[in-house]
């Protein structure tokens, strides 16, 4: 595949550091964002392995066409430099849409965001929580542009609770100790015995974790803690996802 191409060693100076695209000719549809040096573009085509990007290319030979090969951006000062823009490009086109087996360098600190969560991350604005509450961060499921019902689903199930747990009214959802909804639970469940698009494959319920269902919490609520910064509710190097507040 491609065997003719070549990056000769005087283009390759001239490019630096670079950022590129294997786009997929059956759709025009990116499907890969690399970042690298010299030949590294080229890389790929001799690759045998068998992760999502060999897939994509075997793919493409068996439809007897050839994946196209696009300089995003070349001429970047670092190796920093270039990972930055491969991580925007990737945060922009959508891990699920792509190849890539990971977010790009240092995306969930420096990559896409609203606006209004950008200014709570800097400026961190405390919550001052007055309900009993439960705080759950979602930092492993939270991505960008996720629907309402995706992060409802993500923050409600399932976790390892106490009894003190049916004494809370609202739920937290928290990303990087950032309040991104707020829930009225209306109570708690068996992991996995209510409808999740997160396990809508489990077969049982796990009666060691529990899920909580709700509502969005009235507009008062919301506008009170929505985008406010609760890294200070949690205990100093907790590895614990959730963390209680006024609940006895």
């Amino acid at each position: 595949m491609l065997d003719l191409l070549k990056i000769p060693p005087g283009v390759a100076a001239k490019l630096g550091h670079y950022v590129y695209l294997y786009v997929n000719p059956l759709d025009d549809q990116v499907f890969y964002v690399g970042k690298g040096k010299g030949s590294r573009a080229l890389a790929h085509l001799d690759d045998e392995g068998k992760d999502r990007v060999q897939d994509v290319l075997r793919t493409i030979e068996a439809a007897g066409r050839e994946p196209r090969i696009e300089i995003l951006s070349h001429g970047l000062p670092t190796p920093e430099a270039a990972l930055q823009v491969e991580a925007a490009a990737i945060d922009l086109l959508g891990l699920g849409k792509l190849a890539n087996k990971v977010s790009g360098w240092h995306s969930r600190d420096f990559g896409r965001m609203a606006l209004s969560d950008l200014v709570a991350h800097y400026t961190r604005k405390r919550a001052e929580i007055t309900e009993p509450a439960i705080l759950i961060r979602i930092n492993q499921k939270y991505r960008h542009g996720m629907s309402p019902t995706e992060l409802y689903d993500a923050t409600r199930s399932a976790w390892k609770v106490g009894s003190t747990v049916d004494k809370v009214r609202l739920a937290f959802a928290i990303y990087h100790s950032v309040v991104r909804e707020v829930y009225a639970v209306s109570g708690w469940h068996p992991g996995g015995s209510t409808f999740n698009t997160y396990h809508s494959g489990q077969k049982a319920p796990r009666e060691d974790r529990q899920e909580f269902v709700g509502t969005l919490a009235d507009e008062d609520t919301r506008k009170r803690y929505l985008h406010r910064y609760v890294g200070h509710l949690f205990p100093a190097g907790a590895q614990n996802p959730i963390t209680y507040v006024n609940v006895e």
